[in-house]
């Protein structure tokens, strides 16, 4: 099959190469998928690259000493199934669904191996494409504004960094479940992150959200790039900090956008009653089934900047991880 292989770190598209690989095989439990599309995430740059360097001693399952473990980046897809392996009643041949393969990787392919766990029925009112841009930053906005932070109708939830992957599902999400939502981003997103619901939008580049003396219930931080004493000034005495984001590239780092979510573990115990909740999703079908039911009634849509042909996956990492996107990338396979 044709796929997208690395061998050892650095940069797209110099380490990412359209090769012939072997077609995988669905094992017990597993599920083989014929690939339509596939979503571009942050962890596929930060694996791409061995960035933050930490990562590679705190995650040698991914981290191989000169390059990733799984030579195919992708995490998020799209298709039908073509095979499924022992044990497997959920699915059969011919279904349409979507998942995450998690930190395996293996999404750049025609073809692509997951847990049947990590994967759904594909909402019926979305393109393979759009689907696929969901799993992933869908599933890390409603696990960590519904599950972790508990948000509740009346509160009040702002998301620095609206307008990236994560973000256009988080507004949408924390809208849902009642909350005044305020989004965070740069001029030119103004606009679509008010249009997915956000009351109030403030521009980075003319205010500081942690300067204006209002305080948030929730602060959702997906950018990485602000201090906890500056999203902790922007919170409730009682309020929640979710932190999560992968950034852009900025040249090679010891612990990137790692190193907020360990002062926030280390700080936990001293800040209470505030909450700091370093965020990690885990694949799960439940989160899936959540966001189609979401997604089917109307209630949350995908926003896709812009998507690639799978030979040019190595053109769409490289947007990601140097520019700021606007939402979600996707290459479409078939």
């Amino acid at each position: 099959m044709k796929a997208i292989v690395q061998q050892r770190y650095g940069p797209a598209p110099a380490v990412l190469e359209v090769g012939e690989v072997a077609t995988p095989v669905a094992g017990p439990g597993d599920v083989l998928v014929r690939v339509h599309a596939a979503a571009v995430n942050a962890a596929d740059w930060h694996i791409m690259r061995g960035d933050p360097w930490i990562a590679r001693i705190a995650a040698p399952a991914i981290f191989g000493r000169r390059g990733p473990r799984q030579p195919i980046r992708g995490r998020d897809i799209a298709g039908v199934v073509e095979a499924v392996g022992p044990g497997v009643e959920r699915f059969t041949p011919g279904d349409e669904v979507y998942g995450d393969l998690g930190d395996a990787g293996g999404a750049f392919a025609e073809y692509a191996v997951a847990p049947s766990t990590s994967l759904a029925a594909k909402p019926g009112n979305l393109t393979f494409a759009e689907a696929a841009s969901v799993p992933l930053a869908g599933s890390t906005a409603l696990y960590g504004l519904r599950d972790l932070a508990g948000v509740r109708p009346g509160q009040s939830v702002l998301i620095n960094g609206a307008s990236g992957g994560v973000g256009t599902f988080a507004v949408q999400i924390a809208a849902a479940l009642g909350a005044e939502v305020t989004g965070v981003c740069s001029t030119r997103n103004v606009d679509q992150v008010a249009s997915l619901g956000a009351k109030d939008v403030i521009d980075y580049t003319r205010t500081d959200f942690a300067a204006l003396g209002r305080r948030w219930d929730v602060l959702f931080d997906l950018t990485g790039r602000r201090t906890l004493a500056d999203c902790r000034r922007a919170l409730t005495p009682a309020g929640t900090l979710l932190l999560a984001g992968g950034g852009v590239f900025e040249g090679g780092s010891l612990f990137g956008p790692m190193a907020i979510q360990l002062r926030g573990r280390l700080l936990a115990r001293a800040a209470r009653p505030q909450r700091l909740l370093p965020l990690q999703i885990t694949p799960r079908a439940e989160y899936l089934d959540a966001l189609r039911d979401l997604i089917e009634a109307g209630t949350v849509r995908p926003v896709i900047e812009k998507t690639y042909p799978l030979e040019a996956a190595a053109a769409a990492v490289h947007h990601l991880e140097q520019e700021h996107s606007r939402a979600k990338l996707v290459l479409t396979v078939v």
